[in-house]
């Protein structure tokens, strides 16, 4: 059994505890909480499993590094504290565990990652003889792993666009809602997340990879973004109200440019109620999904739905993540020390799961 360890307990720190304890090959070690508040609490209470495991949360970083767990699942966010997710990833691998996490947005293609942000990592990884792996949703699978596979149905391939199209009012990370993305502030307001360069940051070694995998050669990355105000006030269960002519949906592109056109596209369309921007494109329900459309002979086009914790989409989304990385744990243990991704780790089937309840 591999030990392992969930190092935050957010919304992707609960999906992890259960995929770790789910998992035939891992063992949960230990949980690791940056919240006073959650120090000393079962990790069953603290994963939503409705029991405990026997485990206390605790705040203790270096005595939880210093017990030698082989993995890390680094759930904690890192998008308002991307220096500080790195420094922890960095300690973690310095202590020779596997790390596998969605925190570190420009770990997602590995040869476009900068080399300031980089060598530090190889000195960890050379020191400790730990690996990384970075993967999740969108930025994740949805757009390297699924458009992947699905190209090679294909007899020719004009154009791939990945979409994330979400209902935002079920999401519970009121922070990243609001003031990073937009939702409910003044149409003056310039949302962090939409600034020049940003979304190519987060989705632009997504675009490199896919490029990388098909063998075609990247002229630029362009960036679209439009945004739409809400028509009347709305109510959201997580998040309260959002007011009539605040923004309400935001639509965004991350183009990968071949031959003077976007050939590799990832669109994010996004709303806080499925009122706002009625004429853009919808999910299926209303509530979330993630389709894969290849333009080209034959045309596929494949919309994937998920759900957790009450039947919850954002929620569904977070899982998806979570098993795209802790089922990567067992290969990457197995593998050479060192910085991974997604072309480099596969996606399996879900060996030791079918039909097998948790204990």
């Amino acid at each position: 059994m591999i030990s392992t360890v969930v190092w935050g307990t957010g919304n992707v720190g609960r999906a992890a505890i259960r995929a770790v304890h789910a998992h035939p090959a891992l063992e949960l070690a230990a949980v690791v909480v940056n919240n006073k508040d959650k120090v000393g609490r079962d990790a069953g209470e603290l994963g939503g499993l409705g029991r405990a495991l026997g485990i206390a949360a605790t705040a203790d970083i270096g005595a939880t590094l210093a017990a030698r767990p082989r993995a890390v699942v680094y759930a904690a966010s890192g998008d308002i504290r991307p220096d500080d997710a790195l420094t922890d990833v960095t300690q973690a691998l310095r202590a020779g565990c596997v790390v596998v996490t969605p925190s570190l947005y420009t770990f997602y293609d590995k040869l476009s990652t900068p080399p300031e942000l980089r060598e530090p990592v190889l000195d960890a990884i050379a020191a400790g003889g730990g690996s990384l792996f970075v993967s999740g949703v969108d930025p994740g699978w949805a757009n390297d792993v699924l458009p992947l596979l699905i190209s090679g149905l294909g007899t020719t391939v004009d154009a791939i666009r990945c979409q994330e199209i979400f209902d935002y009012s079920t999401y519970d990370q009121e922070d990243s809602v609001r003031h990073l993305v937009g939702m409910g502030h003044p149409m003056d307001y310039q949302p962090p997340m939409l600034l020049e360069s940003v979304p190519t940051m987060v989705w632009g070694g997504q675009i490199r990879l896919m490029s990388r995998a098909l063998g075609v050669e990247l002229e630029e990355i362009r960036e679209t973004v439009e945004r739409r105000p809400l028509d009347a006030t709305v109510r959201t269960r997580t998040m309260g109200e959002f007011e009539a002519g605040t923004q309400g949906a935001v639509r965004f592109e991350v183009q990968g440019v071949v031959g003077g056109v976007p050939r590799i596209v990832v669109e994010h369309i996004t709303r806080i109620h499925r009122s706002c921007a009625p004429d853009w494109p919808t999910p299926p329900d209303g509530d979330g999904a993630h389709r894969v459309v290849i333009e080209g002979r034959p045309r596929i086009e494949v919309t994937v739905e998920a759900t957790d914790e009450d039947e919850n989409r954002s929620a569904g989304g977070n899982a998806t993540a979570v098993g795209r990385l802790v089922g990567a744990v067992d290969w990457l243990a197995a593998a050479e020390p060192g910085l991974y991704d997604a072309l480099d780790v596969p996606l399996r089937p879900a060996v030791g799961t079918l039909g097998r309840k948790q204990s």
